[in-house]
């Protein structure tokens, strides 16, 4: 089987991108076959894959998210803003802003004029503050949101030295988040409302340039430890500086925004069966 995909890339944080609005995919995307995708050396090269499938009822489509091990994740937060720019070139932009289910919750998404994308998020629970002290490996306290996916978040003086595989992994497997695991991020503070991040992501067990969800989750915990005023900026590994606005009471936050660039990096045809090689970009 011939697969068409597009390439695309959200702060550096890139995916496979598939067409399966009429489910003809679903049968072919199996763990493996996503896994030999996403490969660097031997396949497309991707953080994750996403495929457009049809809506259940309660937006314009439907996001499957996979990360890079195959395995499916609830949510991406540059994912989403990736599958928002996809599924409106789909269609020519004729929806406009457009909502989609994720296994999180519906996410809906707004086209800004300057060509950045807003998602407005689900609203984030199960926030704990200190849920590990600091140690050897991770030199300050722990803290955790779930933001549609897991995060634990370390705050640091710096975060540019830090060997982000040995402390990432250690938080990413801690007995403190098993058995499902966590993402793991790492903060430095510039300004109140301007930070700097690293991101160990689930799945993909590997540092990657951005991760949406990890940049809100950080922010909301700055904001929840600081009292810091929306909207915060995060400075990601990629280069790009991505905003997050949010409504806060207490510990409660709601109205939870992600703003940032989703870009065409190029398409082509795949074979998926037997050993997979690129045919044509």
């Amino acid at each position: 089987m011939l697969l068409h995909f597009y390439k695309m890339t959200g702060a550096g944080n890139d995916f496979v991108m598939v067409d399966n609005r009429d489910l003809s995919l679903t049968p072919h995307l199996d763990a493996e076959t996503i896994e030999a995708l996403c490969n660097r050396r031997f396949g497309i090269g991707a953080d994750g894959l996403l495929a457009v499938e049809p809506s259940r009822g309660q937006g314009d489509y439907r996001m499957r998210y996979y990360n890079a091990d195959g395995s499916e994740a609830d949510m991406c937060g540059n994912g989403a803003r990736c599958f928002a720019a996809f599924a409106s070139a789909l269609t020519d932009g004729d929806l406009g802003d457009i909502s989609f289910e994720t296994a999180a919750g519906l996410i809906r998404a707004r086209f800004e004029d300057d060509g950045n994308i807003t998602i407005s998020l689900t609203t984030p629970k199960d926030l704990q503050i200190n849920v590990l002290p600091a140690d050897d490996t991770v030199l300050a306290p722990v803290h955790f949101i779930n933001t549609g996916v897991p995060h634990a978040v370390v705050f640091l003086h710096s975060v540019e030295d830090l060997d982000i595989v040995e402390a990432g992994s250690y938080l990413r497997y801690h007995k403190a988040f098993s058995p499902a695991g966590t993402n793991a991020n790492f903060a430095a503070i510039l300004n109140p409302q301007h930070l700097q991040i690293r991101t160990y992501e689930r799945g993909v067990e590997d540092e990657t340039l951005a991760c949406g969800t990890g940049m809100t989750a950080t922010a909301l915990l700055h904001a929840a430890l600081t009292d810091a005023p929306s909207p915060i900026k995060l400075d990601v590994a990629g280069g790009d500086t991505l905003s997050i606005g949010f409504k806060r009471d207490g510990l409660n936050f709601t109205d939870v925004t992600l703003t940032g660039p989703a870009l065409f990096v190029f398409e082509g045809d795949i074979e998926l069966t037997g050993e997979i090689e690129l045919e044509q970009h």
